[in-house]
């Protein structure tokens, strides 16, 4: 699948695969802006793309996350087929954090296909073994 990207800033990184195999494109760190008032860095990019109809940009934290304390603040990003905009990531921080540097490897992006949805309001479901069993009903 061929996605045009735009460059918005002079060292922007176009987003790769690490290594064969890879599900996710490396995010790099152009610009910080960071919140102290509210515990939060916003990482730029410095890029902007289109993606496809039918399609969705999911954003996640790299694995080395668990080495910074931060937590990326809507766990999962989602972008949307509209959206042109830079793509940015919000991590909340604490006070002893190691914050990602410019230049870093800040996240990845995953592009996948949705399916097209529509509800069929019913009075009842299907039964299942689950049933409405929720949080730990499977017993792990």
């Amino acid at each position: 699948m061929k996605v045009k990207i735009k460059k918005l800033h002079k060292h922007a990184v176009i987003p790769r695969y690490a290594k064969s195999g890879d599900a996710g494109m490396d995010l790099t760190c152009t610009e910080i802006k960071r919140d102290k008032v509210l515990n939060k860095v916003t990482y730029h990019t410095g890029v902007a793309i289109e993606i496809p109809d039918g399609h969705v940009g999911l954003l996640f934290p790299r694995s080395s996350i668990h080495k910074t304390g931060m937590m990326l603040f809507n766990s999962v990003g989602v972008i949307d087929s509209g959206y042109r905009g830079e793509i940015m990531m919000k991590f909340k921080v604490d006070k002893w954090v190691t914050i990602y540097k410019i230049g870093d490897r800040i996240g990845q992006i995953i592009i996948v296909p949705y399916p097209h949805v529509e509800f069929d309001e019913v009075d009842e479901l299907t039964d299942t073994e689950r049933g409405s069993g929720g949080y730990g009903s499977t017993g792990q």
